[in-house]
């Protein structure tokens, strides 16, 4: 073996973080698509369309652009792009070969021959001609080819299945049986029509998704991320043992206006697992937090997912309306978090003063000066929600937050967004928006499918009927369904397919639309942390040196308790307080009586899964906690397990099993204060 030169210990530790945060990016580029990357002309000239593209979108929030004009031009845009900027295979990647070029100068002329054929082209959608049919296969080919690129196979595979189910229905048995659609047809509903891949998920990634893509671009190249976290550290006194609770915090204030559950773990992970290492975080556990805290980006305002633009559009209601629904489901959702980190710091604690060590504290900005210096980064955040509350629509709200942002910008050197770094913003907005664009164009092809078979109807009524008309096992049916399309598509993709099947059967149930489609939504969101697919877990494993799968597993431990709250939407006739929902006759007090229900109920589950409160527990106690949680959070299950006639009021009988319990640890019979 060659004689190497002795580096030092710094360099080598330097070498090692850089690694971790190299496999870290490779899950987000799983998530985004690994893009090819490039200098001189050709960068220059991808540069410049992406900027193209992030100009017409903001000039269509502002003027009246026909929506036959703008869902073909958005797709033509974004297929023009993943051709040249997604390689057809790792062996290609960072160049272009001829056959990218030729897909991308296609996406262009499809749409061309679309908006010249004019209201002609769209009358002909029964009877298409021989080019139409033409152009539609080779649009839905290239977008299912831009869908591989970027995410991997499965979709595409889906898409095919769902094509197949709509030209050979006739040949199925019963119920999933229909007449059978020929390839003309087909192409007239996909191609010609604003039902198929013009259909309404692309209308809102034309509308909506990319503009606030584009507003996370300006905030990220004006230094607002950085902001958060350092604000997060310094709020939490820099303390080692407030790592946790720095997470969660600098997680919420991250994910808000990312939208982006992998792009938040990185980087967030990238700055807390040394603290979390130092403060006596197991890898897996410190992965699983960190995992947890980044999926909270997707349900967070002001921003979302892209999932809940598609809930606005869906429900035909304001994206303000979305925002309020998410709201006391996002301040659960860490509050449950919150209540695990706290527990975490006790056990930790007590090892601590067992072992007789002493917390450093770091030496950190405090958190009044670092507001008073970058403080109007909350402004930027804040300003969509305030234009809204004035009535402005969510496309002038976040065209005017990006004003805000621009202007508010030039208060300190560093986050000023001079001419070329706002060309940088505009580009970067640009090419976020690709993955999900793709993803929405692609899922379209299945909703459309869905509506010209109707399957969305058959799917429901054979859902009820193999729950037996049970609205809790229909739930639970439900939550499973979109679970495993979850774990092969992302989440956007996996919210539009079940909002279409699996939705409508919890709404033929008696369940307000609002409630259902927010408990698919929650569901979906859970795909984000589940194997094969935990994208988030697998990117803070990365980062801590741990193992992928029991990281996924310790990320589960920290998300469950909250995931069980989606069910008192559904089967809770007084959960639908939970989303602040228009139902008659629902109080202030109601409101809160739910909410303080949810937060006891979540309390006492994650205390469960610590197994610790004052001291450590015993494993009846972990038992009885976790059946007090639960009768508080989901009184449904437990009239159904058990009946009603047996626990007339399961809550209360939680709230004092609860307290018993609490009881019982303070009382210094428990055990032993130590972990």
């Amino acid at each position: 073996m060659a004689d190497h030169p002795a580096i030092p210990d710094m360099n080598i530790q330097a070498a090692i973080d850089a690694e971790k945060l190299k496999k870290a990016e490779e899950f987000i580029e799983e998530e985004e698509g690994a893009a090819n990357k490039f200098h001189g002309w050709m960068a220059a000239f991808l540069t410049f369309a992406a900027v193209v593209m992030s100009v017409f979108h903001l000039y269509t929030a502002y003027a009246i652009v026909p929506t036959q004009t703008l869902r073909p031009v958005h797709v033509g845009f974004v297929l023009f792009l993943s051709f040249l900027l997604f390689p057809l295979s790792s062996r290609y990647r960072h160049r272009i070969m001829w056959w990218d070029w030729i897909a991308a100068l296609m996406s262009i002329g499809i749409v061309v021959y679309l908006i010249m054929g004019g209201d002609d082209f769209t009358d002909r959608n029964t009877s298409p001609n021989g080019w139409d049919i033409f152009f539609g296969v080779m649009l839905i080919g290239l977008v299912m080819e831009a869908m591989r690129r970027i995410n991997g196979w499965i979709m595409p595979a889906i898409t095919m299945a769902f094509i197949l189910y709509a030209l050979f229905g006739a040949y199925l048995p019963q119920p999933w049986t229909h007449k059978g659609y020929e390839v003309g047809r087909l192409i007239g509903q996909m191609y010609m029509t604003l039902e198929g891949i013009y259909g309404s998920a692309v209308d809102v990634s034309s509308s909506l998704i990319i503009l606030f893509t584009i507003f996370g671009a300006f905030l990220q190249y004006s230094g607002a991320g950085k902001f958060y976290i350092d604000f997060s550290f310094s709020a939490m006194g820099g303390k080692p043992t407030g790592a946790g609770r720095t997470v969660v915090l600098a997680s919420f204030l991250l994910g808000g206006p990312s939208g982006s559950g992998v792009a938040t773990t990185v980087t967030l992970g990238a700055v807390a697992w040394p603290m979390l290492e130092k403060v006596g975080y197991e890898k897996n556990a410190a992965g699983g937090l960190l995992a947890a805290g980044g999926l909270g980006a997707i349900i967070s305002p002001p921003v979302l997912g892209a999932a809940a633009f598609l809930i606005a559009e869906y429900l035909k209601i304001s994206y303000l309306e979305v925002l309020r629904m998410a709201a006391v489901p996002t301040v659960l959702y860490y509050a449950s978090l919150l209540f695990m980190v706290e527990l975490d710091q006790r056990r930790i604690g007590a090892q601590r003063e067992a072992s007789g060590r002493v917390e450093e504290p770091m030496a950190v900005e405090s958190a009044w000066a670092l507001t008073k210096r970058y403080g109007f980064h909350f402004s930027s955040l804040l300003a969509i929600i305030v234009f809204m509350i004035m009535g402005y629509s969510p496309t002038m709200s976040v065209l005017y937050a990006m004003g805000v942002a621009i202007v508010l910008s030039f208060l300190t050197r560093a986050s000023a967004l001079w001419p070329m770094k706002l060309v940088e913003t505009l580009a970067s907005g640009a090419v976020q928006s690709v993955g999900i664009a793709a993803t929405c164009a692609c899922a379209g092809i299945i909703v459309g499918v869905i509506t010209l078979t109707g399957l969305g109807l058959k799917f429901s009524e054979i859902a009820i009927q193999a729950a037996g008309g049970s609205l809790l096992v229909t739930a639970l049916y439900t939550a499973l369904i979109v679970w495993v399309v979850g774990l092969a598509v992302p989440v956007t993709a996996s919210y539009i397919i079940c909002a279409v099947v699996a939705a409508p059967a919890l709404i033929k149930l008696g369940v307000p639309d609002y409630a259902a489609h927010m408990f698919v939504f929650y569901y979906a969101v859970l795909s984000e942390v589940s194997p094969p697919t935990a994208l988030s877990p697998f990117a803070a494993a990365a980062i801590t040196g741990a193992g992928p799968y029991r990281t996924t597993l310790q990320a589960w431990k920290y998300t469950l308790p909250a995931f069980i709250l989606p069910f008192v939407f559904v089967t809770d006739p007084e959960g639908v307080a939970l989303l602040l929902g228009n139902k008659p006759g629902l109080t202030g007090l109601d409101i809160a009586w739910q909410i303080f229900l949810a937060a006891a109920g979540l309390a006492a589950l994650a205390a469960a899964c610590q197994g610790f409160l004052r001291v450590a527990m015993a494993g009846w106690e972990r038992v009885a906690m976790a059946a007090a949680g639960l009768m508080m959070i989901f009184p449904a299950l437990v009239d159904g397990i058990l009946g009603a006639s047996v626990v007339p009021m399961p809550h209360v009988l939680g709230i004092v099993l609860g307290l018993a319990l609490i009881g019982w640890q303070w009382s210094g019979k428990a055990g032993p204060a130590t972990a």
